[in-house]
């Protein structure tokens, strides 16, 4: 289980970064100045070093802080092993949680704040298609709180209808 969750959270990663790269001249702290999804909700940045109390940030900077955590987590070979004789820590599902949690922010982002933007470049297939694979893996494995998912829930009952 822990390898299908390792490769899973690499690709992800990989994706919702390249994703968010197709709009991040578009995000910055005028456009941007809180790292949010809509009026309702609002994401404060911890990682217990730099930032050791949740932290409001514009989102530019809350994402770029994720992405750059997150690839020290994934290139961290005592967390995410690259060998089959080294086992994984046993905090692994924990640490991927709250991974797939924070890249989930960063969904919630892109579709209500720059979905106008995906659009305009012919992206948006793309990035449903995406948003489901990511929306079904995490249902399945119950990785993600359902209070986190509620930003998106509208519309993830719209694309994706066999969500249950």
């Amino acid at each position: 289980m822990n390898d299908w969750l390792a490769v899973h959270v690499v690709d992800f990663f990989n994706r919702i970064n390249l994703i968010y790269g197709t709009i991040s001249e578009y995000c910055n702290e005028t456009t941007c100045p809180t790292m949010s999804g809509g009026s309702r909700y609002e994401y404060l940045w911890a990682d217990g070093e730099m930032y050791k109390k949740p932290t409001a940030l514009p989102a530019q900077k809350y994402i770029e802080l994720l992405m750059d955590w997150t690839e020290a987590q994934i290139n961290n070979e005592a967390v995410f092993p690259v060998s089959t004789d080294v086992p994984f820590p046993k905090t692994f599902g924990t640490l991927c949680r709250k991974i797939l949690t924070r890249l989930f922010r960063v969904f919630v982002h892109v579709y209500i704040h720059h979905f106008d933007r995906i659009v305009s470049i012919g992206a948006e297939a793309h990035v449903n298609a995406c948003y489901k694979h990511f929306f079904y893996f995490v249902q399945e494995f119950d990785l993600i709180p359902s209070k986190e998912l509620e930003p998106l829930q509208e519309m993830t009952s719209r694309i994706c209808k066999d969500k249950n």
